[in-house]
């Protein structure tokens, strides 16, 4: 019986990275980037908790920074390029296109709502302020301290 399909450690099943020599070697790897040029460590810090992409998944990445576009996570590309397509169906692309036109105006108006409610705090806030500070300009002239001077 062999002990290395047994064991989690010696396959790489326990970590995406892959066994531990493949991860200390990346580490030692970053760690010398980082003594002797920083970028390029940072640069192999990024590419690391990126998920490991592809050179030609950074290509597009910076195809998209170029165009003014924010990047894209790969879920993301994946979630539109699902809705992009037709089912084949058309009736219930005509559903679809409806319940998620319905949804994004119920995602703008939510959005409304917690804006007016932001202002409704703040507007709670101020009224609160303007309170203490009558009561401690009250307060300081009951004590026989000046008020407000007047130029």
């Amino acid at each position: 019986m062999s002990t290395t399909s047994t064991n989690p450690w010696g396959n790489g099943r326990v970590c995406r990275s892959g066994p531990f020599p493949r991860r200390s070697i990346e580490i030692g790897a970053i760690v010398l980037a980082f003594i002797y040029w920083w970028p390029i460590g940072l640069a192999l810090v990024a590419w690391k908790v990126a998920g490991y992409p592809a050179l030609s998944e950074l290509r597009g990445l910076g195809d998209r920074l170029r165009e003014g576009g924010r990047p894209v996570s790969r879920f993301a590309q994946a979630f539109e390029a699902a809705n992009s397509r037709s089912s084949g169906n058309a009736a219930f692309d005509d559903y679809r296109r409806s319940e998620l036109d319905r949804l994004e105006a119920q995602r703008r108006a939510l959005q409304e709502e917690s804006r007016a409610f932001a202002a409704f705090v703040e507007e709670l806030k101020r009224a609160k302020d303007r309170e203490q500070f009558d009561a401690f300009m009250a307060k300081r002239r009951a004590e026989g301290g000046e008020g407000p001077r007047t130029v």
